[in-house]
């Protein structure tokens, strides 16, 4: 059996799901334990279900012990103390592709496997497309979500991902912090003008004095819909943009994977993180900056 520890935000836990569903073409026993990775973070929780109504098979407390070799009877831990601790699981400490993941037959697989090379299969593709797919009838309720809707079909709209809040923030800073700054947003939109002068920015940030502070004109236009179900309706939003200029962000990077045109830009930054290299993290479609 292999189980996958669910955590994280919205896109990370789409890179684990993606991961479960080409493990299962492969024709393994998988699970998702969405309990540990929520245990000691009070600001997520499992969100396929609730954004998307996707269901997985979920491993039981016994189960993430057993493979985990983390039961604490007496006899197992005279067992460890001689033997030392048999764990199955695997650490994504790289962050890049790592091909024997895929071969693994028991494992708990701990980490974010942030890179499409981990879902190749052409079924499993089809099947993310169709379940990540969001209907703007089950998420709108408010004539600001209708009227951005509108304006980005109609227009040569580009999604503008600006991560800050929890990114400057101590123990997060020194990950993310740094790389997306004004000066690469700057670059980023100057070359999408420099193909497409009649281009519109849809300005996505949880740090809504950025706006105020680095861009201006009618061509900018910032999202701010109100929604209760905001993870949502951003997604979709930025997903129907035309191009994309994403934040070093799973969330971005998963709603310019879901825009099927073929002519797409997706501008990103020239590293992923500050600690690690993250080469797979990027698409071939990608331009970095």
């Amino acid at each position: 059996m292999i189980i996958i520890r669910l955590k994280g935000g919205l896109g990370n836990q789409m890179f684990q799901y993606a991961l479960y569903l080409q493990l299962k073409a492969l024709g393994k026993e998988v699970k998702m334990d969405e309990v540990s990775g929520f245990r000691d973070d009070d600001q997520r929780d499992p969100a396929l279900y609730d954004v998307f109504g996707i269901t997985y098979d979920k491993a039981t407390e016994e189960e993430v012990i057993d493979i985990t070799d983390a039961h604490m009877d007496f006899p197992s831990r005279v067992k460890r103390k001689i033997f030392g601790r048999k764990s199955a699981e695997y650490q994504d400490t790289t962050g890049n592709f790592d091909p024997h993941v895929l071969e693994m037959n028991k494992a708990y697989l701990n980490g974010y496997f942030q890179s499409d090379k981990y879902f190749t299969d052409r079924n499993v593709l089809i099947q993310l497309k169709r379940e990540f797919a969001i209907s703007p009838q089950d998420v709108f309720t408010t004539n600001e979500s209708w009227e951005l809707f509108r304006k980005i079909r109609q227009t040569h709209s580009v999604s503008v991902h600006v991560r800050r809040g929890d990114y400057l923030e101590p123990g997060t800073v020194e990950t993310f912090g740094g790389i997306c700054d004004d000066a690469y947003y700057k670059r980023a939109i100057d070359r999408v003008l420099s193909v497409d002068p009649d281009a519109e920015f849809f300005i996505f940030t949880n740090d809504k004095e950025w706006h105020a502070g680095n861009v201006s004109g009618d061509r900018f236009h910032l999202v701010d819909t109100g929604e209760e179900k905001e993870d949502a309706v951003d997604l979709l939003l930025m997903s129907m943009c035309k191009h994309h200029i994403l934040a070093n962000s799973s969330y971005s990077w998963w709603s310019a994977w879901m825009n099927d045109t073929p002519d797409k830009m997706i501008f990103v930054p020239t590293k992923w993180l500050n600690n690690k290299p993250m080469e797979d993290i990027y698409t071939k479609r990608m331009i970095r900056i």
